[in-house]
């Protein structure tokens, strides 16, 4: 792995011609946590999910292959990989003749494993499956149209709020999630689904405090990890899912998921991605 004074993101690097390993880079995911109060114990599980829409190899013969990966990194990594090397490390196969599809599986999970520190489960869809590539949509009610004030410049956890007599359980959601990468500035912009059962909480708020993100600085990551520990200190739902759903971004989005009942995503691909 590269040192960090390294790290890819935010600066011009050539794309590797052949298979190139050593370009991911991982970063730890420990600072952000400890600024949010989250020790080794984590309040959460889940996986940060990613699609791959642009990989391509050679087979045997020298014919391009073409599929979408899907990447699942489990929340519990002590590492999360960047997504800018991702990308280069991807596109080094495209020049690289492999004996199949399932060979090719096996080498991105092995070398995702490398950089994360832990297991990656790695899966490859092609043309054949084309119909698990639908678009869909989000569960529950969609709060982007509810009376709110939007004056907030800086993310403020006390913005939320809920309703202690009113306990429920129901999913909302939201299309205008805006942070920035923290190395760029650039926007990344996506939609957001909040699970839970608990006291009720209040849907302008809550757009209001989603709102307060976009210019918020962090990785994709740590936005959903914020936005978890935010909710179960201010609205203290027994039961929270937080899952992000991030538009691509050079052939990538990421879909992080964070949740203290549920498991594992669906990976529900949205009308922007």
């Amino acid at each position: 792995m590269r040192k960090s004074r390294e790290i890819p993101l935010g600066r011009a690097t050539p794309s590797p011609r052949d298979y190139a390993p050593d370009v991911l880079y991982a970063v730890s995911r420990d600072a952000a946590r400890q600024g949010l109060g989250i020790g080794a114990a984590l309040p959460f599980q889940g996986e940060d999910l990613w699609n791959a829409w642009e990989l391509s190899w050679l087979d045997l013969q020298g014919r391009p292959v073409v599929a979408v990966a899907e990447i699942r990194v489990p929340a519990s990594s002590p590492k999360l990989i960047e997504s800018k090397s991702l990308k280069l490390y991807l596109n080094s196969l495209a020049a690289t003749r492999y004996p199949s599809a399932a060979s090719v599986r096996e080498l991105i999970a092995r070398d995702l494993e490398t950089c994360a520190g832990c297991a990656v489960a790695v899966s490859l869809r092609t043309d054949s499956d084309a119909a698990s590539c639908a678009v869909s949509v989000l569960p529950g009610t969609c709060i982007d149209n509810e009376p709110a004030r939007f004056g907030a410049t800086t993310v403020d956890a006390n913005l939320l709020r809920s309703d202690l007599n009113s306990v429920v359980s129901e999913s909302l959601h939201s299309h205008l999630l805006r942070s920035l990468c923290p190395v760029t500035g650039q926007p990344d912009t996506g939609s957001i689904l909040i699970s839970y059962r608990g006291p009720k909480i209040h849907r302008g708020a809550l757009l209001e405090y989603l709102v307060s993100f976009r210019d918020y600085e962090a990785f994709h990551e740590a936005c959903v990890e914020k936005i978890f520990v935010d909710l179960k200190s201010r609205c203290t739902p027994g039961q929270l899912t937080v899952y992000a759903r991030y538009n691509r971004r050079g052939g990538l989005d990421i879909n992080p998921f964070r949740s203290d009942f549920e498991e594992r995503p669906p990976n529900t691909r949205l009308w922007r991605q």
